[in-house]
């Protein structure tokens, strides 16, 4: 890029530059011939100033230029006689008649035309050569064949397979060889097919009979051919394919069927009408099944023969390795058609088959080893052997657990395949703790003990089915419990299969009546509850005499409340006393119903014990302080426990889901769990089974208790969704509104009283109180904070939801025993819901009566002050009732 010059440097102006530019600053109107002219003036002056100059230069250094000049001249003449030399040789090299280029490429010509002659001949010679040696060998190969000198055939065949593989290359493609090549594969493929007749003349295998020709006759042929000459001349792949298939079908039809104990062998030799000698294994089907030494003799016979009749015709390459491929096919037909079927089910069947298992170690050693040629450090057999007492164990268990998972999913079909569990308690002990009062959403808290949630671990049960009475022995509590100074007792009670016991027997509030007396006379006993079961919704046949009504008297109830929940159920009532409690001579018991799958899944339990001790102590085997004898067995207890804990629940999942069956579900785990408690109380276990059968008994309590509540909390879910429909029992001065409320109401009394009637010949009546109690605190909860939840009660709506309340007091029945009332005990909110429906039609008098004696301690304070705005008018007397009570609760000394 040119860069301006600066102004203020001196700039060279030549002519053309100042004529240029008076060029361009000429117009049309200055421009003219005159001043065209003097430009033109301009221009030939300059041109004659520079000539000058030029011819000034030359003079004033004529000398040197001179010499250039002359230099010049000479450079040229030389330049031209160059140039003619360079056309005079160009001339002779390059002429196209008399050039040299021209005589060397003729004469090149020439010798390349008879180089290529020479080698013509000298492949021509070599080909013709190749094609005598192919001739050759190919009539060699034809006359073998034609012969019969089969192993001779298949050499001259491989060996112009290789002539014709090395044929010269101007040879391959030629015709004759394509010839050649077509007679050889026709003489290789009849040479093929006769050797695999031969072969297959000479050793047959089939089901019946094992055939070995040690020579055969060919057709064609008046030479007998070796059968090892025979092998060697078959190719690498059907000689393979033959070995292969002779390991198969001597697997299949021999190995496999003798040590299935199907079949023996007996080795004969004999001629054919030939002459020549024939050696047979004959194949003998006996009508009584073959004996396991007699299979494993007759295993060793066919090994035998194979080893001198058929491995010595082998080829060399082949006689070791062939044999090793049968010493796996051996071990593993031993171990799965001798020894793990014959592992006996019962001890008596050990000796005999540890015998045996020593035979076939002997046999390993023997065959497998010495004869195959098996690896000696791989005897799978003896390891097996050295093992046998843990294989039996883990044989034992697979059948122990497979019979059990039959007998659960035959009896997960069934329906009201039950008996009777009894619980028999010694005077002056409480039948059940606080769980009878505790909340059913907390089974944990529920429970002061984890160990014993129903506190009856100092309970014996006694059971029957189908009129046939269960073996004490079998099935009763023996173990004595020193704490607790109670005596485990075991009595037996039938029960018919259709028969529908009576609701007072299914607890035995009858058995203390005399056996002589008349049934009517036994059923009068128990009339004062002949109303709590029948179909009446309401409960209008009982007799109100007969229990307290819904709402104690004040100092009734106030002492009530302070009581524990343990000394409530120890006094049976909160108004006094019961009359069990009074006579302390009487023991009563609960009964439950329980599966009869639990009987199977105990005894079965039991016999796994039993046998495992049995094998501990027979010595049949060696003590390994690791794995000692029987121990597995053992096991297998727990392992039954845990399969009917988690097949039970998924094969009967529709039955289960029924609230009867939820709760059996419930009585089966504790009744395994207590029966489990007996077992180990009278077996002499190991620590680790004793260990985990004490897991599996607290595993199965813990399921017992989360099956129990389960139940519960799914019975008040219902519940309280039938009472959704009340809407919060808002608006029931509408006469619609209210009769949607009773319907609602009366609803949830008829399923509690269906539920506690279908549970009352399920659970034992302690848990029956608990269940049924927890089921109703959980409706009268819901009812309480939809009814606490209203900002503002009416006078008409308070009587209304008085009303809809006092429908709840039919309940109180289903807690009545001996004529009196238990509802308090097991039902912690009953005193609260009851006071409520008084409180809804109470006038201020009252309530503040009733605050300052104490009765409504179950209500909280924000509870009553909710209550109490609902109910009355702002006024002033309101205003004083609310901040006594803000104040808290009175404290009563």
């Amino acid at each position: 890029m040119a860069f301006p010059l600066p102004s203020h440097l001196p700039r060279k102006v030549d002519v053309s530059s100042e004529i240029l530019t008076k060029f361009d600053s000429a117009t049309w109107k200055t421009l003219n011939s005159s001043v065209a002219t003097s430009w033109c003036k301009e221009l030939d002056e300059c041109i004659s100033q520079t000539k000058r100059r030029i011819h000034d230069r030359i003079r004033s250094d004529i000398t040197a230029f001179d010499a250039q000049l002359s230099s010049a001249k000479s450079a040229q003449e030389r330049l031209s006689n160059l140039s003619r030399g360079i056309n005079s040789l160009s001339q002779s090299v390059f002429d196209s008649e008399s050039g040299v280029a021209a005589l060397t490429l003729e004469t090149l010509k020439q010798h390349h035309a008879l180089a290529q002659a020479s080698l013509n001949a000298d492949v021509l010679h070599a080909s013709l050569q190749h094609l005598e040696k192919c001739k050759a060998q190919l009539d060699l190969a034809q006359m073998t064949a034609d012969t019969g000198n089969l192993p001779e055939a298949v050499r001259a065949c491989s060996e112009l397979n290789r002539l014709l593989a090395a044929s010269p290359g101007p040879l391959t493609e030629a015709n004759v060889i394509a010839d050649v090549k077509r007679v050889s594969q026709v003489i290789e493929n009849r040479v093929s097919e006769l050797l695999e007749y031969a072969c297959s003349v000479s050793l047959t295998v089939v089901e019946q009979h094992i055939t070995v020709r040690p020579s055969v006759l060919v057709p064609g042929s008046a030479t007998p051919l070796p059968l090892s000459s025979v092998l060697s001349s078959l190719s690498p792949s059907v000689l393979a394919a033959r070995l292969a298939s002779l390991r198969r079908d001597l697997t299949s039809h021999y190995i496999d069927r003798i040590l299935r104990g199907s079949t023996s062998v007996v080795s004969i030799t004999e001629d054919d009408p030939s002459g020549f000698i024939i050696h047979k294994i004959q194949c003998l089907t006996p009508n009584d099944p073959v004996s396991h030494d007699t299979s494993l003799d007759s295993l060793s016979r066919l090994l035998d023969f194979l080893d001198g009749k058929v491995f010595p015709h082998l080829p060399q390459h082949q006689r070791e390795s062939f044999p090793r491929t049968f010493a796996k096919p051996v071990t593993s037909s031993v171990m799965t058609n001798l020894l793990i079927p014959s592992l006996p089910l019962t001890l008596q069947g050990l000796p005999p088959f540890l015998q045996l298992t020593r035979k076939a170690v002997d046999f390993e050693s023997k065959y497998v080893v010495g004869l195959l040629g098996g690896g000696s450090m791989e005897r799978e057999i003896k390891a097996w052997a050295d093992s046998v007492c843990a294989h039996y164990e883990r044989a034992r268990r697979v059948r122990i657990l497979g019979t059990i998972r039959n007998v659960i999913l035959e009896h997960a079909t069934r329906i009201g395949d039950t008996f009777v569990a009894e619980i028999h308690i010694s005077p002056g002990n409480l039948p059940y703790d606080q769980t009878t009062v505790a909340d059913q959403q907390d089974a944990t808290e529920c429970s002061p003990s984890s160990g014993d949630p129903w506190n009856l671990d100092d309970r014996s049960f006694s059971m029957s089915h189908s009129g046939s009475a269960v073996d004490e022995q079998s099935w009763g509590f023996d173990d004595e419990i020193e704490q607790s100074g109670q005596t485990a007792t075991v009595s037996g009670l039938s029960l018919e299969a259709k028969a529908d016991p009576d609701p007072g027997d299914a607890w035995g509030w009858n058995d203390d009546e005399p056996p002589e007396e008349p049934a009517g006379e036994e059923a009068g006993t128990d009339s004062s509850h002949a109303g709590l079961w029948d179909d009446d919704p309401w409960g209008n046949n009982n007799d109100s005499s007969t229990y307290p009504s819904a709402i104690p008297s004040v100092a009734g109830a106030v002492q009530s409340q302070k009581l524990t929940p343990e000394q409530q159920v120890a006094r049976g009532s909160t108004n006094g006393p019961s009359k069990a409690s009074q006579d302390p001579s009487r023991v009563s018991k609960d009964r439950y119903l329980v599966s009869t799958l639990t009987t199977e899944v105990v005894r079965t339990v039991e016999n796994c014990l039993e046998e495992g001790k049995a094998l501990s102590t027979s010595h049949i085997f060696p003590h390994l302080p690791t794995s000692p004898p029987g121990n597995l067995i053992m096991h297998s207890g727990s392992l039954v426990f845990e399969l009917y804990c988690g097949l039970y629940p998924v094969v009967a999942a529709s039955r289960l889901s029924d609230a009867t069956l939820h709760v059996q579900f419930s009585n089966d785990c504790y009744y395994l769990s207590e029966e489990l408690g007996r077992v180990l109380s009278k077996a002499e276990a190991p620590s680790d089974v004793e260990g985990k059968l004490q897991e599996i008994r607290a595993d199965l309590m813990v399921l017992a208790e989360s099956w129990f509540y389960d139940a519960i909390d799914k019975q008040v879910t219902t519940l309280c969704t039938t009472l959704a429909s009340a809407d919060g029992f808002t608006g029931t001065s509408d006469q619609d509104r209210y009769d949607e409320c009773e319907t609602s109401v009366t609803t949830v009394l008829q399923d509690i009283k269906r539920l506690a009637r279908s549970w009352k010949h399920i659970l034992p009546k302690g848990k029956y109180y608990i269940a049924v109690g927890n089921v109703v605190d959980g409706v009268l909860s819901r009812i309480l904070d939809d009814v606490l939840a209203i900002p503002d009660i009416p006078e008409v709506e308070s009587h209304k939801l008085g009303e809809l309340c006092r429908i709840l007091s039919a309940l109180e029945e289903l807690f009545v025993e001996n004529a009196e009332s238990l509802v308090v005990s097991f039902v912690p909110l009953w005193l609260k819901f009851s006071y409520l429906s008084e409180l809804l039609e109470a006038s201020m008098a009252d309530l503040t009566y009733l605050f300052d004696e104490g009765a409504l301690v179950d209500f909280e304070i924000d509870e009553l002050v909710k209550l109490v705005r609902a109910l009355f008018a702002d006024t002033p007397l309101r205003t004083k009732t609310l901040d006594k009570i803000m104040g808290g609760h009175p404290i009563r000394s």
